[in-house]
């Protein structure tokens, strides 16, 4: 008997910041047509792909960059999704309602219909990362996206660092994890730290695709942006952790082809999913598991 393998190839984007949004989406559609021309059925932009990153300051005048679902960015990406018969997830500045944004993102089918939406549930508030100011935290849960292609689990950027997240999307069925980025070095800590950081992430990534048997892939921004350097180093993932591509410091896609059947593969040999002891993680659902204070 001959098994056929499922087998899709991802394409990841990672763009610096153009400048103004009509610029932003025709730079991403070029991109898009090019890793579609090299087979690409997936195709992942990078976190808040149709503008700067807001968030290095609490200015409300960065609110203007949000739009409305559906709006222009999503018209764009769904029209091209449909022309080129490809997955395109689209990450974006949502305006759901006055007062009320979201780090959102959108997944075009091949047909050009919204697959889904997931909007970011862990939200940051760090030097130059101040999202808390900005995003209200999604409230959609970790739920995967089916496709034409595959079945897609996707987070944004600090979501990334959560193994919970990443377990519950794989819990569900999701088949490769996407995490659209926006990470960079601040100037005074990029000689110290640096290489760190940037290892730090990518091992994480990789812990998250071994830990749950499935593909990965995570494109990150390039460029400077005031005080941020993104640094780029988008990566795609096998299910044993392998780095089967890896983007440089410059605009550019990463592609690879992605044997969904290595999951089954992968998870037999190493069955932590199996060994998993559902009865004894309660306290998981705790901010940290110390004696409740004295009442006395």
């Amino acid at each position: 008997m001959v098994l056929v393998t499922r087998s899709v190839k991802l394409g990841l984007v990672q763009m610096k910041d153009a400048g103004s949004k009509s610029a932003m989406i025709e730079n991403a559609s070029q991109w898009i047509r090019d890793a579609a021309s090299q087979g690409a059925q997936i195709i992942c932009l990078q976190e808040l792909f149709n503008g700067p990153y807001p968030c290095q300051s609490e200015d409300h005048r960065m609110f203007d960059l949000a739009e409305s679902i559906p709006g222009e960015s999503t018209d764009a990406m769904s029209k091209l999704a449909a022309e080129l018969g490809v997955v395109i997830v689209v990450p974006m500045f949502e305006r759901r309602a006055p007062g009320l944004y979201h780090n959102t993102v959108v997944v075009m089918d091949a047909d050009g219909s919204m697959a889904g939406a997931y909007r970011k549930m862990h939200i940051p508030d760090d030097p130059l990362f101040y999202e808390k100011f900005y995003f209200t935290p999604g409230d959609l849960g970790f739920r995967p996206i089916q496709t034409q292609f595959a079945k897609l689990g996707v987070g944004i950027c600090w979501d990334q660092w959560y193994p919970e997240a990443a377990r519950l999307f794989a819990l569900s069925g999701a088949e490769i994890l996407l995490y659209p980025t926006a990470i960079g070095w601040i100037d005074e800590e990029k000689e110290e730290f640096g290489a760190g950081q940037r290892d730090a992430w990518q091992t994480t990534m990789r812990a998250h695709a071994i830990a749950n048997g499935l593909w990965l892939g995570a494109p990150n921004r390039v460029g400077r942006e005031q005080r941020l350097e993104f640094w780029g180093s988008s990566i795609i993932v096998s299910p044993r952790g392998e780095v089967v591509a890896r983007g440089d410091e410059f605009e550019g896609i990463l592609l690879a082809d992605c044997a969904l059947g290595e999951i089954d593969v992968v998870r037999t040999h190493w069955p932590f999913l199996r060994d998993r002891r559902i009865d004894a993680y309660g306290g998981l659902l705790n901010r940290w598991n110390d004696d409740p204070p004295s009442m006395r």
